[in-house]
């Protein structure tokens, strides 16, 4: 288990503090307009929470040496990448690795995934059981050109016995070959009902929706997301001693909390709402978020304010994330990583802001600032000097240089 070690980021309790710097961003009008920093929230956590499960998604780093250019191979900075899972796990968070927050199908080839799966799970070692610190995600994606059933059953099994050998949790992700080839529930059902019958401990489903990746339209055999229920929950029925949970990215609350009601006893719901997870871990979700990366200190305090029943406590340390999640978050959703990452390097997590298939250009210098506004307003910049260092670097090279 992670140490319950007490664990401080260093800083204020409000954003009336303010640091004394300032800086000059670009605003959605197309001008610019000072900013005064306020600087970072003092918040305290000892170990992983209690009343409910909580994965960081977790990105990965790439070397800023090594090209990593559109279409080129991946190559990580692996110092830098499981030294930021250390920081995961110091906070008592879970960590979900090699999923779409690290690029899965959007740049992490699979050469890179096998090997952070087994460098990550084998630094999860040192703090604990990995089973039980890190789950990651088994796919086809190795396999672009699988269409017939069989193919994408054996992608996956390779995939699984991947991270099985590893000593990781298994994570079932969203297969774009399935969604390319199945023609409707049963190929689904016959899928994960050969998957299922090879557990040999119970597995997390993954249900990312098309917000997130469009080639996941109609996924479960539908594109009535209703209809599409019920396909899930049948094989979820079938197969409930396999199954840990089931972790859904559609973004529609009221949907989650249904679905959460119908769910077969011991079978758990994870979030991965990240519009909506104050409400929803309060009502009963488990967490498994890509915005738990950049709010791991905020995300972990306010856990534990919510183990010790301070659910105003757990609200007000929430709140001012909600905001910063839904700028990353938003449409074109499947380029949050960028605003991850940006956040990363401005924290001092990594020394560049470069990605892996050159995603850092995905999103504009404009986008990037209201992220830093955001971000302090939360109180999540944890050195405000080397934040508006690296802030007005990124300005200058889009010709701010005020």
């Amino acid at each position: 288990m992670i140490s319950r070690e007490h664990r401080v980021l260093r800083g204020r309790t409000s954003h009336s503090s303010a640091t004394g710097l300032s800086i000059t961003l670009p605003t959605a009008e197309g001008g610019l307009e000072p900013y005064q920093v306020g600087g970072p929230r003092t918040r305290a956590t000892s170990g992983p929470p209690v009343s409910r499960i909580a994965y960081a998604a977790a990105h990965v780093v790439a070397d800023p040496l090594a090209g990593n250019g559109p279409g080129e191979p991946a190559r990580l900075d692996w110092d830098a990448t499981l030294r930021f899972r250390r920081h995961l796990w110091s906070y008592g968070l879970r960590v979900a690795d090699a999923m779409d927050t690290a690029q899965r199908n959007m740049g992490l080839d699979w050469p890179a995934t096998r090997e952070l799966i087994r460098r990550s799970a084998a630094e999860a070692g040192a703090y604990g059981d990995p089973a039980e610190l890190i789950a990651c995600g088994a796919g086809t994606d190795h396999v672009p050109g699988a269409q017939t059933l069989a193919e994408i059953v054996a992608a996956y099994t390779e995939q699984i016995e991947t991270v099985r050998d590893a000593g990781a949790g298994v994570i079932i992700m969203a297969s774009r070959q399935l969604a390319g080839a199945a023609r409707g529930p049963d190929d689904y059902h016959a899928v994960y009902d050969e998957l299922l019958s090879q557990a040999d401990r119970p597995v997390i489903l993954h249900w990312l929706g098309e917000m997130f990746d469009p080639a996941l339209a109609g996924y479960w055999g539908s594109s009535d997301v209703d209809e599409a229920t019920e396909h899930l929950l049948a094989l979820i029925r079938d197969h409930a001693a396999d199954i840990d949970g089931v972790k859904v990215s559609l973004l529609d609350a009221d949907h989650e909390v249904r679905l959460r009601a119908a769910l077969p006893d011991g079978v758990k719901l994870y979030t991965g709402d990240d519009f909506n997870y104050p409400d929803l871990i309060a009502s009963g979700s488990h967490a498994l978020l890509g915005v738990f990366d950049p709010i791991a200190p905020a995300a972990a305090a306010a856990l534990q304010a919510f183990d010790a029943g301070d659910l105003a406590g757990y609200e007000a340390i929430l709140a001012p994330t909600v905001p910063l999640s839904r700028k990353i978050f938003e449409t074109p959703t499947y380029h949050y990583k960028t605003g991850i990452v940006f956040l990363a390097w401005l924290a001092g997590h990594q020394n560049a802001f470069t990605m892996v298939n050159g995603a850092q250009s995905a999103r504009s210098v404009v986008h990037l600032a209201e992220v830093f506004r955001l971000a302090d307003a939360a109180g999540l910049l944890p050195d405000p000097d080397l934040a508006v260092r690296r802030m007005r670097t990124l300005l200058a090279v889009h010709g701010v240089e005020r």
